[in-house]
């Protein structure tokens, strides 16, 4: 197992099940697939990643409790809680399913909360919110957003001069809010010359979220996908409208 980010979430994870007498029940923990319905509702704009059928939705049930992770590889998937926390996370699919179990146990241990994702106007309440924290915590910072939301870069980018990465080639290259999307190979780039990072959280569940974490400069994380792992890593996450 590597030091990646996530094998320390895991080992963490794996720690507090055990402490909680968990990791030895015979309980079955599924992870099923989303609609764009269930997901999000009808939001406001046609962009988003899941109404294009970019990505998904997991959605993990634990004792009644649920947690999610948006994952660009999806399916089902059944197991016991410590098969979970000793499973290898070497791809998309198995780490979604270790994230959405993560957070549906932690949120039925009381240790995390807002594990399930907004849905109709939520995406449009949060945005501005968030660009309220930033002002409130930040000050008027340069900042690049990490992670192609609409509602956000709407909201942001009427306040804050931003640059604008993603990972998807449909977006990188077009413009959004009079800002160009810039690709992955401009994201170190970008982030040297912001003084504040905004993530979506899905970047746990590609294994690149510990790119995003400095000494110098703060991050935000935003979504439901990395909502224990930042509660149990300290982590700063913003997602004020989810459940």
């Amino acid at each position: 197992m590597n030091n990646s980010i996530l094998n320390q979430v895991q080992t963490k994870a794996y720690s507090i099940w055990n402490n909680a007498g968990i990791l030895d029940e015979n309980i079955e923990v599924k992870a099923r697939t989303l609609s764009t319905e269930e997901a999000i509702g009808n939001p406001e704009g046609d962009d988003f990643p899941l109404l294009r059928g970019k990505e998904k939705l997991m959605e993990a049930d634990f004792r009644g409790s649920k947690g999610q992770a948006f994952t660009d590889r999806f399916g089902d998937f059944s197991s016991s809680l410590r098969e979970i926390a000793e499973m290898n996370l070497d791809n998309n699919f198995r780490r979604a399913i270790f994230v959405s179990t993560l957070n549906a146990v932690q949120r039925s241990l009381g240790q995390t909360e807002r594990t399930i994702h907004c849905k109709d106007e939520g995406p449009a309440t949060c945005a501005p919110k968030l660009a309220d924290y930033i002002e409130e915590n930040y000050g008027n910072p340069k900042l690049a957003l990490v992670g192609y939301q609409p509602a956000m870069i709407k909201a942001l980018s009427d306040r804050f001069d931003m640059r604008i990465v993603d990972l998807d080639p449909d977006n990188i290259g077009t413009v959004k809010c009079g800002i160009t999307i810039e690709g992955p190979y401009q994201t170190d780039e970008a982030i040297e010359n912001v003084n504040l990072v905004v993530v979506t959280g899905s970047t746990i569940v590609n294994d690149t979220l510990g790119n995003f974490l400095f000494k110098d400069k703060p991050t935000i994380f935003f979504g439901t996908t990395v909502a224990a792992a930042a509660d149990m890593m300290g982590w700063t996450r913003f997602c004020c409208q989810s459940d």
